[in-house]
């Protein structure tokens, strides 16, 4: 980056720790481990809100090229904690629920809105605001125990928290999503697999290792391209095909004025042996 940008555009989070959850950097994979296995990792106000952060920070931390999110105990995550979330909840007015509903929003925009690709690896228990992490990730792995679960109706809300009326059927479809968010049934991870909700399913032991396998492949690669590519899937969403057409156009060729691409292409014409030419 130019030194005059440098700053305000430029952030490490080599030796960053976190305070209500585990945060590592093993070369170009960071590593967030919810780490409250005793209660099966839920979440609480303050780690809500230092995930959303850590995230948004992310967008300008370069080093990093993927991510991923696990649960500690063999667990992903249980949700908001019933104690330290929900009972204040009961208690508060209006704006500060208002508050707390954008609060978690934020989280999934901030995941959404992180450059890195987001891999989820889900053991165990992955319900309500863990299900919803899960869904907001890029790419899921998870194990034939692991139970996916969008919880919300089974305690008087509605199922259209934190985007997943928006984001689940385009992972699942309209019908298998309505059947979810309206039951509150647990998915196994076979179902899962079958379903496309997760993307590869392995042995509990290897659940970690295989993912950052994956990750470390994904770092490895065309970071601005890989970029590129979420920010596409997100922003097309909302668009007709013809606009998607154009949108694609413009980021192509982007991505053509890159060093990668460049790169990409002397690495090909290299291994190109010229065809013998006889006399």
């Amino acid at each position: 980056m130019t030194p005059h940008l440098t700053s305000g555009n430029h952030l490490s989070l080599l030796g960053h720790e976190a305070q209500h959850f585990l945060w590592q950097q093993h070369g170009m994979v960071g590593v967030i481990t919810l780490n409250r296995p005793e209660r099966k990792n839920p979440l609480t106000f303050a780690s809500y809100a230092e995930l959303r952060d850590l995230f948004r920070a992310l967008s300008y931390v370069d080093e990093v090229k993927a991510i991923v999110i696990e649960g500690a105990g063999g667990n992903f995550c249980s949700g908001g904690d019933v104690h330290e979330i929900i009972g204040p909840l009961t208690g508060m007015g209006m704006p500060d629920l208002l508050a707390f509903t954008r609060m978690t929003g934020d989280l999934v925009k901030a995941m959404r809105a992180c450059p890195q690709p987001i891999l989820a690896a889900i053991d165990g228990v992955c319900a309500g605001a863990g299900a919803i992490m899960a869904m907001a990730s890029d790419l899921r792995v998870g194990t034939a125990r692991s139970k996916t679960a969008f919880l919300f109706t089974r305690v008087g809300l509605a199922g259209c928290d934190m985007g997943a009326c928006a984001m689940l059927p385009r992972i699942v479809g309209q019908g298998r999503a309505s059947d979810l968010l309206y039951s509150g049934r647990s998915l196994g991870g076979e179902e899962a697999l079958n379903w496309g909700f997760l993307n590869r399913l392995v042995e509990p032991e290897q659940l970690l290792e295989e993912t950052s396998k994956w990750a470390r492949e994904i770092a490895s690669g065309p970071s601005f391209a890989h970029a590129m590519t979420k920010r596409m899937l997100h922003q097309e969403w909302a668009m007709g095909v013809d606009e998607a057409i154009e949108s694609e156009a413009q980021a192509q060729a982007i991505c053509m004025m890159t060093k990668d691409f460049h790169r990409a292409y002397e690495a090909f014409a290299a291994k190109q042996k010229p065809a013998f030419q006889g006399d």
